[in-house]
């Protein structure tokens, strides 16, 4: 007889900040990278869509870290379709961890964004919707997307947290089509959130034109 069970278990998760050269409160601004990924690749990402503004930049690195096919390189992912309840809440209570310990270290204003490419939108999307401590700041809660869809599991009160979001595609991206990306845009402004909707030419990839828009759109959140 074999029985399938899961356990706890403590671990450390790895994440990066860039502080701004001038003095705080800063606005705060959380990534998440794709799968195979490390969190380096979305702190560039995020400093490229900044705009000069002052955001305290923090890009979280998912909890399951493997090498990069042959390779040395130190990749992570969110998570797969394994006891995905189980990682769901796990994420969620580690980005809280993040966002209190970051929040305890430096000034913050009281404005936060979430920004996820790839596999990291659905867990932007999840911090944002999720009510703690974490989503509830006195200037709202946003998120900066590119290349995922919103969750399935999140219900319309639980989007309506979400006060704005920029949510790009590629235009030849496969895998997040125009349908899914319509899709997403009916249920968000369904839940009564500010949508900016963004198509750029490209493939699954985070470009240079959807950093300017995420720098647009993250001065207006100012």
């Amino acid at each position: 007889m074999v029985i399938d069970r899961a356990i706890a278990a403590p671990t450390h998760g790895r994440y990066l900040i860039d502080v701004p050269a001038e003095g705080g409160p800063w606005p705060l601004l959380v990534g998440f990278h794709g799968y195979a990924e490390a969190a380096e690749a979305q702190l560039a990402r995020l400093r490229s869509s900044t705009g000069g503004d002052g955001w305290l930049v923090v890009a979280v690195q998912g909890l399951h870290r493997f090498y990069r096919g042959r390779t040395d390189d130190v990749v992570a992912g969110w998570m797969t379709r394994q006891d995905r309840e189980l990682a769901i809440a796990d994420n969620l209570a580690y980005v809280a961890a993040v966002v209190d310990e970051v929040s305890r270290e430096w000034k913050t204003d009281g404005h936060i964004v979430f920004a996820g490419f790839s596999q990291g939108v659905a867990m932007a999307f999840r911090a944002a919707a999720t009510e703690n401590r974490v989503t509830a700041p006195k200037a709202g809660v946003a998120v900066m997307a590119l290349g995922g869809d919103v969750p399935p599991e999140l219900e319309p009160t639980s989007l309506a947290r979400i006060r704005a979001a920029l949510v790009g595609r590629g235009t030849r991206d496969k895998w997040y089509t125009h349908e899914k990306h319509a899709s997403d845009m009916r249920r968000l402004r369904a839940a009564g959130t500010e949508v900016d909707a963004v198509a750029v030419d490209a493939g699954h990839e985070w470009t240079g034109e959807f950093s300017r828009a995420a720098a647009d759109f993250l001065r207006r959140r100012r």
